[in-house]
């Protein structure tokens, strides 16, 4: 284990003690969600000088995983670790980190109002949504409890932890094929279990005979455990075909349901259901911006985080941008009430 790992194991085993802000009455942006989009975003508005306070509800979606992988200096850092770290950058600037689950947001005069599942409320000019997803899995016993071990999902995420083993993927979408011609960059040994879905095409099984994946039929009814590490995979009829990792394409649901008062809603897509924005992550309810794995269902943490600051950076634009049209409107104001006086000179002088 490197000393940075050393160092992020340390920091996680700390979060236990990890403050809590209180939260105000009301604040410039409220970032509702915790991970590496909503702190990353709350962390640019704390720096652009406005209060903000991140809702976290504390389940963030890749808490069953050892470590984070792919991203640059962070490589290996427990995602417990990660996000202690980040809350602490957040409150360096003056952000407000609070626990807490959002039940609901509702339109008001000059903004939001937040309600929490504990009674509280909070007013906000603007909001960040950034509650990622939940993973649906195919309803076979025992990869629940084996999610983010040896049951995995992402390539890229976990393919070098998983290099070389016995692979069996699941198919539980229309990606299975997809994923598995993936995981064969990782391992030689991949085997492509149909499960419920509908077998390959002709192109996708010549296409997997190429690449040397073996392709099983029949249900999957079940995993088998040998002293709590995955051995094989257990098929409707009883056959057992060894493997040491299961790769399953979960359905990915966003968090976005609470908001449903303020117009917003899911929109389908080939992966799951997610919540559409712009490029900027502006959604269509104006205020309101999306970032990370709730608009974005791919997004690996790195991605995550960068779209949280660039969400942010466009929040402070619009925040700008308003209260220069007020300061302007304010200043016409005042010149209008002070009288032609100031428009050419005193009456007498005239």
């Amino acid at each position: 284990m490197t000393e940075e790992q050393n160092q992020g194991l340390n920091a996680a085993s700390g979060e236990l003690n990890d403050p809590t802000d209180p939260l105000a009455d009301g604040y410039d942006a409220v970032v509702i969600g915790g991970g590496a989009a909503g702190l990353n975003g709350a962390l640019m508005l704390a720096r652009a000088r406005r209060s903000v306070a991140v809702i976290d509800a504390g389940r963030p979606r890749n808490a069953p995983a050892d470590a984070v992988h792919g991203l640059l200096a962070r490589e290996g850092m427990s995602p417990a670790a990660l996000l202690t770290r980040g809350r602490r950058e957040v409150r360096h600037y003056g952000g407000h980190v609070v626990p807490g689950e959002v039940n609901a947001a509702t339109r008001t005069r000059d903004g939001f109002e937040v309600a929490l599942s504990d009674g509280r409320t909070v007013r906000a000019r603007r909001l960040l949504l950034t509650t990622g997803l939940v993973d649906e899995l195919p309803q076979v016993p025992g990869l629940h409890e084996r999610w983010g071990r040896d049951v995995v999902h992402c390539p890229y995420c976990h393919g070098w932890e998983v290099r070389d083993r016995s692979i069996g993927v699941l198919a539980g979408g229309p990606m299975a094929v997809h994923q598995a011609l993936l995981f064969r960059q990782w391992s030689a040994d991949v085997t492509l279990f149909s499960h419920t879905m509908p077998p390959p095409t002709a192109e996708q099984s010549e296409q997997l005979a190429a690449r040397g994946i073996r392709v099983v039929e029949g249900e999957v009814a079940g995993l088998r455990i040998t002293e709590d590490r995955l051995s094989g995979i257990r098929l409707a009829d009883g056959t057992v075909i060894d493997r040491d990792t299961v790769a399953v394409a979960s359905r990915l649901v966003a968090r976005a349901g609470f908001l449903a008062a303020l117009g917003l809603h899911t929109a389908e897509h080939p992966l799951g259901e997610y919540v559409p924005g712009d490029a900027t992550g502006r959604t269509e309810v104006p205020g309101l911006w999306v970032a990370g794995n709730v608009t974005d269902l791919a997004a690996q943490v790195g991605a995550a985080a960068a779209a949280g600051a660039a969400a942010a950076a466009q929040i402070n634009a619009d925040l700008v941008k308003e209260e220069t049209e007020q300061a302007v409107t304010a200043a016409r104001g005042r010149a209008s009430a002070a009288g032609p006086a100031h428009e050419g000179g005193s009456a007498e002088a005239a």
